[in-house]
């Protein structure tokens, strides 16, 4: 789940596959400064790292891992030389002349209230608000006749330094209980509890080992589903491998140890479950999912009787099944069988046979990349170039029309039940933060509902969207953005930002970082890459396994567009991403080290042989391969990884690395190995440092006093690191 910068992000339901995604980690301590000069004269003095003959045999190709050493973690050497990367870090990254007024700028940007998408169930209305610079947004409920809301849950209480957040939300149907998970860190781990929502009380229940699931609950309130790992062996929480995930059933007031397995496949074990019980209460769904893929496997009980047994009704992992809503025995399902832009059908589960499926919205131009069926509407998001736009449908298909949206931008929410008169959605775009607007279901016009009072005005920035060709002739989207007022007949200062993987689309979204970026007279350009979601699995495929090269090549593409352009230049140029982000930085980066004056891979995954050894690594082998698999897929995955292609006596980039201890999704030996070697590579007087953040995880739940801190230190860095005339 991502919770983008400066926007409050919707928790309620993380039923999902274990993608992954960026969010930045970082602090640091305050030193006095020193001029610029100062420290582009100081000299980089790199901590001694050890190196071992350690290496491993490849269908015949021999490759030496010099730094295996540091993936022991909680070792006393990998201890030590973490705490000499952070002094030597600290040092530097504290010393920069603008940080701190950048620090206190981003901080006064910050401070606005945030309203998060509501939802309905019964006659409560929910909703997250943040005051402006609370570290976690707090979960409000306003009952049935009250003239305002009431505070449900405020996370900030459960820790004294925001590092415990509230991941994950469920509303019994009676509207007695709220399920919600906690996790601690930034782990992907959690905890379930139980609270009363009239009176506020806990209940003892503790659910533990959670990954990877929200929670369903049963239509009789009685208790929900959810799904979870055995406990892992102690000490190795953060590292050991995620296989044999089970579903399971906890009853209200009971102790885990009760809970009832539903469903598990020992003979399986990469299969996850995601289980959602119908509006009507008289099934259980099941997507079964495998690592990342897109494609899904989906099944059903009937909850009539517990003697039912679980119906495989989609078993041959052909396509992406997501299941809507169901009018008894009829499913409503949105697919991309045969429909790489996706579409959405019908199946009579009675007579399932494929010849028997009904088509209701067909394939259009346009990815879909979303439904809700609300009100008895289908409710369908597209992304026509990386951009919003809602369609609404009768649930037999039938078009009503098309939602005018307020601006160019990307849209989300459309929560609700199929009784709701009415629903809401939030539209942010990359100068304005999220707007909430209340659709009337019956007339389909939206009016505002509440917006944000801002400390700047988004009229002073302009967004344009461009298309360039790749090195292969593919026309690529990307957005570019700044201050009206900057003179583009001369170069400036350009962030240019990508992902490009696990069918993920990178749609206008507002980041209060980015507008202190562009506040001071910077570009960011986002760069739409294959491998994304942005047009379709088509889109998708292109970008993952032998074809991941053309990811690395559309980056590239869009910095020399960028050049071309006269946009900025070389010496002027920084380039960003995390998770799958900071491979993609980091691959860059190694094949042309020329082109970049900045780098800044956030929680990359940089050890492309040996990733699936770690937590939930080996479900991304759908998008990577495996260096096991095969040669071909052992060579492709060599040819980029960027621990392995950085080489000896190169100048790189200024590189800041950036990772955190309690990462459980791309594990900080990535990043540590990375930052060994590009230490013993590097042949220029730039730094290239690693920051090593504490209680942080993968970047979901981070507070947002880190998230400042970290965007102050992102800026200082590359205004310091770039070469203005």
């Amino acid at each position: 789940m991502h919770l983008s910068p400066g926007e409050i992000g919707d928790i309620r339901f993380d039923m999902k596959r274990p993608i992954l995604y960026l969010v930045l980690l970082q602090t640091i301590h305050t030193i006095p400064s020193l001029t610029c000069e100062e420290l582009k004269m100081t000299p980089f003095i790199y901590p001694e790292t050890a190196q071992s003959d350690h290496s491993d045999n490849f269908f015949g190709t021999i490759v030496p891992d010099p730094y295996r050493w540091l993936e022991e973690s909680d070792s006393p050497q990998t201890k030590q030389w973490i705490a000499s990367q952070v002094e030597l870090t600290s040092q530097f990254l504290s010393h920069l002349p603008k940080r701190e007024s950048i620090r206190e700028r981003i901080t006064e940007l910050w401070d606005y209230e945030k309203f998060g998408v509501p939802f309905q169930r019964g006659d409560r209305l929910f909703h997250f608000h943040n005051s402006g610079l609370q570290n976690q947004n707090v979960l409000y409920v306003r009952d049935a006749g009250a003239s305002k809301a009431r505070e449900l849950i405020d996370p900030n209480t459960l820790s004294t330094d925001g590092t415990v957040a509230l991941s994950s939300i469920a509303v019994s149907p009676n509207g007695e209980w709220l399920a919600y998970a906690i996790s601690r860190s930034g782990s992907d781990w959690k905890e379930w509890r139980l609270r009363n929502i009239q009176t506020g009380a806990d209940l003892p229940d503790s659910v533990q080992w959670a990954k990877f699931s929200g929670a369903s609950w049963m239509k009789d309130s009685s208790g929900f589903y959810y799904s979870r790992y055995d406990k892992p062996e102690s000490g190795e929480e953060f590292d050991q491998v995620n296989y044999y995930q089970k579903l399971y059933f906890h009853q209200v007031g009971t102790d885990q140890s009760q809970d009832i397995l539903v469903y598990e496949r020992p003979d399986h074990k990469e299969w996850g479950f995601s289980g959602e019980v119908s509006e009507d209460g008289e099934y259980l769904i099941l997507s079964v999912w495998q690592g990342t893929a897109t494609q899904n496997r989906l099944f059903y009980k009937n909850l009539t009787s517990q003697d039912n047994p679980v119906v495989e009704l989609l078993n041959d992992f052909d396509a992406e099944y997501s299941f809507l809503g169901n009018d008894g025995p009829t499913f409503w399902i949105k697919t991309d069988l045969n429909a790489p832009k996706g579409k959405i059908i019908s199946i009579d589960t009675g007579n399932p046979q494929r010849s028997l499926w009904k088509t209701l919205v067909p394939q259009g131009e346009s990815t879909l990349t979303s439904a809700h069926i609300v009100g008895d509407n289908l409710i369908l998001h597209y992304l026509e170039d990386a951009k919003s736009a809602i369609k609404v449908h009768a649930l037999d298909g039938v078009f009503r029309r098309q939602l005018e949206l307020p601006g160019i931008g990307s849209v989300s929410g459309f929560d609700g039940l199929r009784q709701q008169s009415r629903t809401w959605y939030s539209m942010t775009s990359f100068n304005t933060p999220g707007s909430i607007y209340q659709l009337d279901l019956t007339t389909l016009e939206s009016s505002l509902y509440s917006e944000p009072e801002l400390k700047f005005n988004p009229l002073d920035y302009v967004t344009r969207q461009v298309f360039f060709p790749s090195h292969d002739g593919t026309r690529i989207p990307m957005f570019i953005v700044h201050r009206k007022d900057i003179d583009l007949a001369h170069h400036h200062p350009a962030y240019l930002y990508g992902y490009g993987g696990f069918n993920i689309s990178l749609p206008p979204r507002f980041s209060v970082s980015n507008l202190a970026w562009m506040e001071m007279g910077g570009i960011y350009a986002q760069a739409n890459l294959r491998g994304g979601g942005e047009y379709g699995e088509e889109w998708h495929q292109a970008g993952t396994k032998l074809n991941k090269q053309n990811v690395f090549n559309d980056f590239i593409s869009a910095a020399e567009y960028l050049i071309e352009k006269n946009l900025t230049s070389r010496e002027m140029l920084a380039i960003g991403g995390g998770s799958n982000g900071g491979l993609l930085v980091g691959a860059c980066v190694n094949q042309r080290p020329d082109l970049f004056r900045v780098a800044l891979p956030a929680v990359g995954v940089m050890d492309m042989l040996r990733f699936q050894k770690f937590t939930i690594g080996w479900a991304w082998t759908s998008d990577y391969g495996n260096s096991e698999n095969s040669p071909e897929e052992f060579m492709a995955l060599y040819a980029y990884s960027p621990y392995h292609n950085l080489k000896q006596g190169t100048i790189y980039p200024s590189i800041l690395i950036t990772t955190a201890d309690t990462d459980d999704r791309v594990v900080p030996a990535h990043s540590f190995k990375y930052a060994a070697r590009l230490q013993e590579c590097h042949a220029g007087s730039n730094p290239v440092l690693i920051r090593i953040e504490t209680k942080a995880g993968h970047g979901a739940g981070k507070p947002t006093s880190k998230i400042i801190e970290e965007a102050a230190d992102k800026w200082a860095f590359i205004l310091n690191e770039i070469h203005t005339p």
